[in-house]
């Protein structure tokens, strides 16, 4: 093929990439580089939650912050595709923009705990690719905790405690991260996702592709 003609993009389902792990392991700031990177064309799920918003958030960025009487309406309409409880609040995912996303080929990313990750998993296992981040060790998850101002003493006493029953569902997920080198884990994750974009099954358009191939006419 002549360098001046490019090839059409081959026609592939998008992935769901669910990023979980204990809080003050990583995940937000690795799921946030991902975005960041542009040539990665990766798009959000933007969770709802009935937590207060942190100072630092943006409604519908972030996430849709939302009454409990709102998640209670969605649960129950069915509009959601996971949710869990998580430190006394309630966090889940919306249906319909996903579905959306998903009939576009788009890849999606997922910011969620362990017990969203595992509805996800149940509901649409094909088009999952779940990866937890962990610390590389308990001093240093208590440490990052504490540098963040957002978080009062009692709020990071709860998350610790949380911390080991997370870390024990690490058996569950397709890739594990320790995040030492946080540009080191970005680089994994991104490797993971550049691969699963390459599975057959992702990928419908390469039956016309293969087609094309043998029926070309090349004298």
């Amino acid at each position: 093929m002549p360098h001046s003609q490019h090839m059409q993009p081959i026609a592939r389902r998008g992935l769901m990439l669910v990023i979980s792990s204990p809080s003050g392991a990583g995940k937000s700031t690795i799921a946030r580089n991902l975005l960041e990177n542009k040539p990665l064309g990766m798009s959000l799920s933007v969770s709802v939650t009935t937590r207060e918003r942190r100072p630092s958030e943006i409604d519908g960025v972030h996430y849709h912050f939302i009454s409990k009487r709102q998640f209670e309406q969605m649960r129950e309409a069915d509009q959601l595709l996971e949710w869990a409880e998580v430190h006394g609040n309630y966090y889940a995912t919306p249906r319909e923009p996903v579905e959306f996303a998903m009939s576009k080929g788009q890849d999606m990313l997922f910011d969620i705990d362990w017990q969203g990750a595992a509805q996800m998993r149940e509901k649409i296992p094909a088009d999952v690719v779940s990866v937890f981040i962990l610390p590389p060790r308990m001093a240093e998850l208590m440490a990052r905790l504490k540098r963040r101002a957002e978080n009062t003493e009692s709020d990071i006493a709860h998350r610790l405690a949380n911390a080991r029953s997370e870390i024990l569902q690490w058996t569950e997920y397709d890739y594990i991260i320790i995040n030492d080198d946080l540009d080191r884990a970005f680089t994994e994750v991104r490797s993971i996702i550049i691969a699963e974009r390459l599975r057959r099954d992702r990928r419908p358009g390469l039956f016309d592709f293969v087609n094309g191939l043998l029926e070309e006419d090349i004298g």
